[in-house]
This record gives structure tokens, sequence and C-alpha cells, in this order.
């Protein structure tokens, strides 16, 4: 048996141990891989596993505007009553328009003053104190989206701001509807509240409005036509592309801004402009005394001064100006005027004439021009002699 051949075979012998040592090893089952099991469920927090409680205090604080002061005031008990069901105490200072949020001993629960944070956030950006409350819940995330980062010109960011909330609120109310989160747009941030999966869409639709990427309309089909996707199983492991409306961004032409001509190069430096004591050079200003200068400038100034007194005086005496009187007509003109109407009266009388004349024509009998066969009678001869 050769060197070789030995070699060989110890390392077949190796390969085979090391497949059969690890054979298997990562393949046991593992207690949270039971189906069963819902892994994204968070379930409720029991007292009973932080029984020690809380061994620091953390403490958070936000800012409120003036108009939310009274407001607070007022809910203030409700907001106070529900953080302590938490043991969380909370403290509204109205000097510096303040609120803030503090563990205490009692505190068992310590994601619960993150939640508390997001609670008097909420207040400060307008939101209902019972609507806020919710918060506390563990199944309620909250977000505020910034959106006056995102446009720069005042015009643009009221119109989209608009395009977001629609008409009487009416696309507001759909996309709260199909997200299932709760919105609330205020100045230059939209607060929102509901599930992790509901934030993130509207985090999209909000900054695809804000930056003029799509519609909030556009959004809401899609919404609908995935919501009706969902309720077939046969697609639950389909790509929905085919179903889902692809729209593409039309180009608007706009008016070409006329930009400024440039003008032609040159490597040389513009001349240097004369400084103040090269024009009194020039003037002759600079060689004369004080005295004279100072003549020079009272001279200046009582012109100016008389030419400001003119002009007031302009001024007054334009409101006694009497206003110009109606002129009379000229005498040609009213002899043009009667000739035409001298001509008028002329040509309508020699319409009614012919329009008179016409009437008898049409008023002569026929009779009187046909030469009768009886003879004339003899009185008519007497009457005639």
């Amino acid at each position: 048996m050769d060197v070789s051949d030995r070699v060989d075979n110890h390392g077949e012998g190796v390969e085979e141990k090391q497949k059969t040592k690890h054979k298997g090893k990562h393949d046991k089952p593992k207690p949270w891989d039971d189906p069963n099991i819902d892994h994204w469920k968070i379930e409720k927090f029991d007292p009973s596993w932080n029984n020690g409680g809380m061994l620091e205090v953390s403490s958070f604080s936000t800012l409120f505007p003036q108009y939310r002061e009274k407001y607070l005031q007022e809910v203030w008990p409700i907001v106070k009553g529900a953080l302590k069901g938490h043991g969380i105490s909370c403290e509204l200072n109205l000097v510096e328009g303040s609120m803030t949020v503090s563990t205490t001993r009692k505190t068992k629960d310590p994601y619960i003053i993150v939640k508390a944070r997001d609670l008097i956030k909420l207040l400060s950006r307008s939101v209902p104190a019972p609507q806020a409350i919710k918060i506390l819940n563990d199944e309620m995330q909250s977000d505020i989206i910034k959106i006056g980062s995102l446009v720069h010109n005042k015009e643009r960011f009221v119109k989209r701001r608009q395009n977001l909330i629609g008409r009487e609120s009416t696309t507001l109310k759909a996309i709260e509807i199909l997200t299932g989160c709760y919105v609330l747009v205020q100045g230059n941030t939209v607060a929102a509240m509901g599930s992790f999966k509901g934030l993130k869409q509207l985090r999209r639709i909000v900054e695809d409005c804000m930056q003029n990427k799509k519609h909030p309309i556009y959004h809401i089909k899609e919404l609908m036509i995935k919501r009706e996707l969902e309720k077939n199983p046969e697609l639950a492991n389909e790509s929905w592309d085919r179903y889902l409306p692809n729209f593409k961004k039309k180009n608007v032409k706009r008016k070409k801004v006329k930009g400024k001509e440039k003008k032609p190069y040159t490597p040389f430096p513009p001349p240097q402009q004369p400084s103040k004591i090269d024009l009194q050079l020039e003037s002759g200003e600079y060689f004369l005394s004080d005295k004279k200068k100072s003549a020079k400038k009272w001279q200046e100034r009582q012109e100016k001064q008389a030419e400001k007194t003119a002009e007031n005086k302009r001024k007054r005496e334009a409101a006694f100006v009497p206003p110009k009187e109606p002129t009379k007509l000229d005498s040609n003109k009213s002899q043009d005027d009667k000739n035409d109407l001298a001509t008028m009266t002329k040509s309508l009388k020699e319409k009614s004439e012919k329009f008179g004349k016409q009437n008898v024509i049409e008023n002569v009998k026929a009779e009187t021009f046909i030469a009768s066969a009886e003879p004339p009678s003899k009185k008519s001869k007497r009457s005639k002699s």
C-alpha cells in the first residue's frame, strides 16, 4: 500500500467524520419556531414581570404654543389621571410653556415613559386629549411628519397641503379609512396615530404629495385595489403589479424664463471709477477755501429750497384752478346741421309726392278711359254751352 493511498484514505475519512459530526446540528426544533405563535403580536405588559420597578428616573419635556394653553389647562386633569394609572407623573408649566413627564417608583413598564413622551408631543401638536390618550395602548403608535422643509415656496406649500386635505376634508377622510390611522394636518406638520403598517403607508402618501411625485388620489386608488386583492387567498403569494394602476407623470409645458444676456468676455478689468477727491480736483472745488465751500453749499441748499417751495405753491394753487367750461358749437357746424336738415326734409317731401301719385294712379277707374257707345245727352250740351 503506497503512501499516497494512505493519505487519500485518511482524507476521505476526515471528510466523512466532518459530515457526520455536523449533520442536523442546526435543524433541531426551536421553541420559537412554533407556527401557532404570532411573532408580530404585542403582548400586554404584566406588572409581575418587573416587581422591582425603575431604578433611575427618566423624564421628557416638550414646549407647546401659547394658543394651546387654555385648552391644556382644561384637559390636564384627564391627562394626569390617565398617566397616573401607569405610574407616570406629569407637570404643566405655564410660565415656561412646557409639559414634563417622568417615571416614579410605581412605574413598572419601562416603555410607558416613551408612550408618555409621544402623548405630550401630540397634545402640543393640537391633537385632542381623548384621541392623544389612546397612544398609551400597546397597539397604537404615533408619527409626526414634518412637511415644512419639503417645499420652499409658500404658495406651492399651501396648495399641496390643500391637495392632501381635499375639498371638505374628503381626501383626508379616505386616507384615514384605508390606512386605519388618525391624521391631523396642522401648520408645518402632520400628526398621525395608528399601526406601524398604516403609519408607513401614510408617510409615503404625505411625502409624495408634498414633493409633487404623486397625487393622494392615486394612492387611494392603489390602497382600494390592494384591499380587494387581500380578500382573495389565491393571490397571497403572487405579485400584484399587473392589477395596480401605473400612473405616469405628465410634463406640463411652462413658459421659458428669458435669461440675462451675457456680455462678451474681456480679460481686462473695468476702468477704476474716480474718487471723491478726483471729482473735486476736476471741478476745482478742491482748491477753494472752507469759507467758499460753505457758501457754495449754502447756495445749493437755497436753490433746492426755492424749487421745493415753488413746487408746493403750484400744488396748492392747482386746487383753485377753475374747471374748463363746455365750449359752444361753431357757427359752421350749426350751418352744416341746418343744411343736413333741409336736404332731409326735401327728400321726404319728394318721397311723399311720389307716394301720393301712385295712390292716385291706383284709384283711377278704367271705365273713364273707354269711350262710351251712347251719344251725349242734350242736357249735357246745354250745360257746356
